[in-house]
C-alpha cells in the first residue's frame, strides 16, 4: 500500500510514519520543516522512518514542500492508496499572531488534499483535528455532539478543515475521517509543550513554570494510541464520514501534573508560576465511547504511567533530544 503522511516529519506524522514504514508499506512524507520548534528533532523524525523502512519490504520518500502547494499536492495524492493528513500549523498561542498563515496551512492546505482526492480517488483520508474545536464546556467529558465553539484561531481553523473533510465525504463520496485529538504526548514529543517542558527543566535543577494557577485541566493521549487508532482505519471502512475523538481515559489538573514530574525527578524542586494566555482552554476530557464502539479504539495508558515512560525515554535519549529542547 502507497502511504502519504503530510507533516511526516513532525511529532505524529513521524511516529505514523515510521510505523506504517516498519510494517513494509510504501511511505511518502511531505513536510514543509516550518521552523515553529528546532527543525532537527524533525529530521531525527525522518531518519528514525527511514531506518524502519530500510528494515521492512517498504520504502520511504521524503518531499519537502507545503500542503499549500496545489500542484505538488495533486501530483502526490495521485500516487497514493491512503492519506494521513497531521500537516497543520500547530500552537494556540501562535494562531493568535499569525491567524492568515495558520487559515494558510490548515484550512487551504486540507482543501488541496481533498481537490485532488477528488480528482484522483483514494481508499481513505483521515483527517488530524484537534480538541481546540469545542472550546469552553458546556459540559465534561466532551462527546462529538458538543457545541464547536474555539476560542483560537487555531480551534476555528481546524473546525473549518473537519467541516471540509465531512462535506467532501457528503457531496463526492469521498472515503474521509476526522480525529480530534486531545493533547499528544510520548518520545519525541514537541519541545514546547508542558510535559516536555516539566521534564526538561526538572532533570536541569529548574523548577517547573505553570501558567495561571494550575487548575485548569487536560485530557493527555499518548503517543502510542494516537498512532493506533490512525492504523486501525487503513483498513476499516466503517467509519466513513465520522469524526472521533481520540483521548484517555482521565484528565489532569496542571499542577497536580506539574507536581507529578517534579516529584518523579527531583522532589526539593519548588512549583513556578507565570501569567496564563487567554486562548488557553480551561479544560479538556474526551469522551471516546464512539471511538471504541467503531474502531476499537482503547487507550493503553493513563498519565501518570506515560509520563514515567516519557521520563525514561527522556533520559535514555538526553543526548540528542535535550539539546533541542532548550534551544526552543
Amino acid at each position: 500500500m502507497h502511504i502519504l503522511v503530510t507533516g511526516g516529519a513532525g511529532f505524529i506524522g513521524g511516529h505514523i510514519a515510521e510505523s506504517v514504514a516498519e510494517d513494509g508499506h510504501d511511505v511518502t512524507v511531505l513536510d514543509n520543516f516550518e521552523p515553529y520548534y528546532d527543525t532537527g528533532l524533525k529530521r531525527h523524525n525522518v531518519e528514525i522512518a527511514r531506518e524502519a523502512a530500510s528494515q521492512s519490504d517498504g520504502s520511504y520518500e521524503l518531499v519537502e514542500g507545503s500542503v499549500t502547494d496545489a500542484e505538488l499536492v495533486d501530483d502526490l495524492v495521485a500516487n497514493a492508496d491512503v492519506i494521513f493528513h497531521q500537516a497543520a500549523q500547530a500552537g494556540v498561542r501562535t494562531s493568535v499572531e499569525e491567524p492568515k498563515k495558520v487559515n494558510d496551512y490548515n484550512v487551504t492546505g486540507t482543501l488541496n488534499l481533498l481537490e485532488a482526492i477528488r480528482e484522483h480517488g483514494i481508499e481513505r483520508f483521515v483527517n488530524a483535528s484537534s480538541s481546540s474545536v469545542y472550546g469552553k464546556p458546556e459540559y465534561l467529558p466532551y462527546d462529538e455532539d458538543h457545541p464547536n465553539e474555539p476560542v483560537s484561531p487555531y480551534g476555528a481553523s481546524k473546525l473549518a478543515a473537519e467541516h471540509y473533510t465531512r462535506i467532501y465525504n457528503e457531496v463526492h463520496d469521498l472515503p474521509t475521517v476526522s480525529l480530534r485529538y486531545f493533547t499528544v504526548y510520548g518520545p519525541r514529543m514537541r519541545p514546547n509543550m508542558a510535559i516536555s517542558n516539566f521534564v526538561s527543566r526538572c532533570i536541569n535543577g529548574k523548577s517547573p513554570v505553570v501558567y495561571g494557577d494550575g487548575s485548569q485541566t487536560r485530557d493527555f493521549t499518548y503517543i502510542d494510541d494516537v498512532v493506533d487508532a490512525n492504523r486501525k482505519l487503513l483498513t476499516d471502512d466503517s467509519s466513513d464520514g465520522e469524526i472521533m475523538n481520540i483521548g484517555s481515559t482521565d484528565n489532569i489538573d496542571i499542577l497536580t501534573l506539574a507536581k507529578a514530574v517534579r516529584d518523579e525527578i527531583d522532589p526539593t524542586l519548588e512549583i513556578e508560576f507565570a501569567d496564563r494566555h487567554d486562548s488557553d482552554a480551561e479544560h479538556t476530557h474526551a469522551d471516546i465511547s464512539k471511538a471504541n464502539e467503531l474502531i476499537g479504539y482503547e487507550p493503553s495508558r493513563d498519565i501518570r504511567e506515560g509520563v514515567k515512560e516519557f521520563i525514561s525515554w527522556y533520559q535514555q535519549n538526553r543526548d540528542w533530544y535535550e539539546p533541542l529542547v532548550l534551544s526552543s
